[in-house]
């Protein structure tokens, strides 16, 4: 009787299987997307997913501006860092963070729930974040995704 090989991807099957996706963001809940877009950066919607290996996409996302929370996260959620050095402990609010710079909102969200050792280091680069509806890949033809995140 022979065994069968199982199979493991290869470099060649992470460049040949990766695609751009388009998610639009406008009043999407913030961890309802951050988990959707965390789980197609991984590739998990892949049937040849394996857990060591980057076989995730490229994802766009856009509008970040319109971004939703739930509940008062609006006001009460904060959001930390500390330098290392005395007095070097910061924080901003949620309020203030979309203000400045709504993609690192979503950046940080999606970023907290990837691997954090070097495979998830790279799987965040293939995130591209836009606060409009514009962005620069359209050369890429990205397939638009429906995501069922809506407040």
């Amino acid at each position: 009787m022979r065994r069968q090989k199982s199979y493991y991807p290869t470099q060649a099957d992470q460049i040949q299987h990766k695609e751009w996706l388009l998610i639009d963001a406008k009043d999407a809940v913030l961890g309802r997307l951050a988990s959707e877009v965390a789980s197609f950066l991984r590739g998990k919607h892949k049937a040849q997913y394996s857990p060591s290996v980057d076989m995730g996409d490229y994802v766009v996302i856009i509008n970040s501006d319109s971004i939703a929370v739930t509940g008062k996260k609006e006001e009460q959620k904060m959001y930390y860092r500390h330098s290392g050095f005395a007095g070097g402990f910061s924080a901003r609010s949620f309020k203030d963070l979309k203000a400045k710079d709504s993609r690192q909102i979503i950046r940080k969200a999606v970023e907290g729930m990837l691997p954090h050792n070097r495979l998830g280091r790279a799987m965040i680069n293939k995130l591209k974040i836009y606060q409009q509806s514009e962005h620069p890949h359209e050369a890429q033809n990205p397939k638009l995704i429906n995501l069922k995140v809506k407040g």
